[in-house]
C-alpha cells in the first residue's frame, strides 16, 4: 500500500507563487518510481500538469511550461510542484499520483485558488 499526502495549498493573488508537497509512506521504494502532478477545475476533467521520472526527467503541459517545477526530494520520500506567475486559470484541486504494483494511487488532493 502507498499513502500519499499532498499540502502547500492556499488562496493566492494573480502572479503569486506557491509550492506544493506530496509525501508518500508506505511500501512503496519512492526513489524508484516515477511521479506526477494532476490537476481538477470545477466542472472539469483531472487533467496532468507535470511528471518526473526516477532519474529526474521532467515534462509538463503546455499551459504551465515556464511557470511550474517538478522536483523531488527521495531521502524526503517527497515530490514538490513549484508554480511560479498563477494565473485564474490555475485554480483547481491539485492531486499527486503514482502507479505502483500495478495499482493507480492518489492523494486526498489540495484546493490552490487563485483570485484578486
Amino acid at each position: 500500500q502507498v499513502q500519499l499526502v499532498e499540502s502547500g495549498g492556499g488562496l493566492v493573488q494573480p502572479g503569486g507563487s506557491l509550492r506544493l508537497s506530496c509525501a508518500a509512506s508506505g511500501s512503496i521504494t519512492f526513489s524508484w518510481y516515477a511521479m506526477a502532478w494532476y490537476r481538477q477545475a470545477p466542472g472539469k476533467q483531472r487533467d496532468l500538469v507535470a511528471t518526473i521520472t526516477s532519474g529526474g526527467t521532467t515534462n509538463y503541459a503546455d499551459s504551465v511550461k515556464g511557470r511550474f517545477t517538478i522536483s523531488r526530494d527521495n531521502a524526503k520520500k517527497t515530490l514538490y510542484l513549484q508554480m511560479n506567475s498563477l494565473k485564474f486559470e490555475d485554480t483547481a484541486v491539485y492531486y499527486c499520483n503514482v502507479q505502483w504494483g500495478g495499482a493507480e494511487y492518489w492523494g486526498q488532493g489540495t484546493q490552490v485558488t487563485v483570485s484578486s
